[in-house]
């Protein structure tokens, strides 16, 4: 298993939690349904989108001054990378369900 593939299985891994953690909010353990629930997820996954080009783009600069390894440039561009391609297929999948939708005879 290549850096990519743990990468995308610890992605998954924290989205799934975070969203348990969303509906499973109750003060006895019973689920919980929010209405803002999908929005604090998507909201959360754009902020990690964020984060992780921030990190890339400070690499980056930290490696045209010397202060770091072409590695760790490759490793935070990738990781970028991978997480932009992870909302980009769940933004064409979202938009997929909703023309599926619309397709359906009322």
């Amino acid at each position: 298993m290549n850096v990519k593939q743990l990468d995308a299985v610890n992605a998954y891994s924290q989205a799934s939690q975070n969203f348990q953690n969303l509906a499973t909010s109750g003060d006895d353990g019973d689920v919980v349904k929010t209405g803002s629930a999908f929005a604090d997820l998507v909201s959360d996954q754009i902020g990690q989108v964020r984060e992780a080009t921030a990190t890339a783009e400070i690499t980056s600069a930290q490696s045209l001054t010397g202060q770091a390894d072409l590695v760790d440039v490759v490793t935070s561009v990738s990781n970028a990378e991978l997480v932009v391609d992870t909302v980009v297929a769940v933004r064409d999948r979202v938009i997929s369900a909703y023309n599926d939708i619309l397709k359906m005879p009322i």
